[in-house]
């Protein structure tokens, strides 16, 4: 008896041996739990599931090859409907019943905002959301870790596009009744002023409606010859469909990045032809690059049903950073350790994708792609 008991105390030394006497939360001697809060469900759910599916796709391929210094990570993911008031509520589950180490991978604008006070409080990372918002870089937070361009950015490129290229002068915007319209207006309207000139007209939308045509109603007056569209994919299909119908049928129509651009391609199949897209990652399509190519083969291993699309991909290099970091901290990980690290190495080539972060500086990428609907397929505009 005392033998067995020598044995067991032995034992138990060996593991708590193998676990940091204070280690963060999701830390254990053989895994890292990681959280998602996004919309897993209602009106903007392929935007949560697609980022989900991308995030999933690269921990399964860390995992089957052994984990991180023999750590496999474990991926929780929490719906919140695309509703601040669930995110709240999800980013409180994950941090506090689930544990998690890190959060990866929120979606949305008026979410992200609801959760990073909380992540913030708890000191956890909030790596690679899935939106463009200005208040995610500005004031510089060090706990948010962006991976992609802004929607200033992106507005910007939509600018260039249609005043330096095109050389239009009457361009309007559609955007969702928030955070997140609210942020892409500031930036088309800011581009605009650069160049000594003004929106023609504006219209919105409230967030997980599809209630379009006062929106539409107010931006016809206008007589655009470019609608600038900040919104999720069915709302804006459901506004080209009908604006396609009622006098604005020569207008260009752009969207973000946001918009989901598989989703909205399949929203508006044969009115899709023509519409550009923004993108602040590559063409999910072009195995050339080789992270996509490595993107492309763990998505049909892993999810062999799903669609390449831009979604997925922007959540497979948020994924990707994140290991990538955690294999550089030295020693335990700990959640300060990833951050600095995120800062001291700086560049990160993730294959053919290279962020580069510094000194009050968490935003990885700067490039913003233009593409559009073309033949029902979505390709380079350049």
């Amino acid at each position: 008896m005392k033998r067995l008991c020598s044995l067991l105390l032995a034992a138990s030394f060996v593991a708590l041996a193998h676990v940091p006497a204070q280690a963060d939360p999701g830390v254990s001697a053989t895994e890292i739990v990681v959280g998602q809060s996004a919309a897993l469900s209602g009106p903007a759910m392929a935007l949560g599931t697609g980022m989900r599916t991308g995030i999933e796709a690269y921990f399964n391929e860390v995992n089957a090859a052994g984990g991180i210094n023999g750590r496999k990570i474990r991926f929780v993911a929490r719906d919140d409907g695309y509703e601040p008031e669930k995110a709240i509520a999800a980013t409180k589950a994950l941090l506090e019943e689930d544990k998690v180490f890190a959060l990866v991978g929120e979606v949305g604008t008026p979410t992200s905002k609801a959760a990073v006070p909380i992540a913030e409080a708890a000191k956890a990372p909030f790596i690679g959301p899935f939106t463009g918002a200005e208040f995610l870089r500005n004031p510089y937070n060090p706990y948010v870790v962006n991976v992609r361009a802004s929607y200033y950015q992106e507005t910007e490129r939509m600018a260039q596009y249609l005043v330096d290229v095109k050389k239009l002068t009457k361009i309007a915007c559609f955007y969702q009744n928030d955070g997140y319209g609210e942020a892409g207006l500031a930036g088309i309207k800011q581009a605009l002023e650069r160049r000594k000139m003004e929106l023609c007209a504006t219209g919105n939308y409230e967030r997980n409606t599809v209630a379009v045509k006062t929106g539409l109603m107010a931006i016809r007056k206008g007589e655009p010859e470019a609608i600038v569209m900040i919104g999720a994919y069915k709302p804006c299909a459901e506004f080209i469909k009908l604006g396609r119908k009622s006098g604005l049928d020569k207008a260009l129509y752009l969207n973000v990045s946001f918009v989901g651009t598989a989703a909205l391609k399949t929203e508006l199949g044969d009115e899709g032809e023509g519409v550009i897209i923004t993108q602040v990652v590559p063409l999910p399509t072009d195995a050339k690059v080789a992270v996509v190519d490595e993107y492309q083969k763990a998505l049909k291993k892993h999810f062999p049903s799903a669609e390449q699309d831009f979604v997925s991909l922007e959540g497979f290099l948020a994924a990707k950073l994140f290991c990538e970091v955690l294999r550089k901290v030295e020693g335990e990980p700990t959640r300060e350790k990833l951050l600095a690290t995120i800062k001291s190495v700086g560049k990160w080539d993730l294959g053919g994708v290279t962020l580069v972060f510094g000194e009050n500086d968490h935003q990885g990428m700067d490039e913003v792609f233009l593409t559009h609907i073309k033949n029902k397929s979505v390709v380079s505009l350049e």
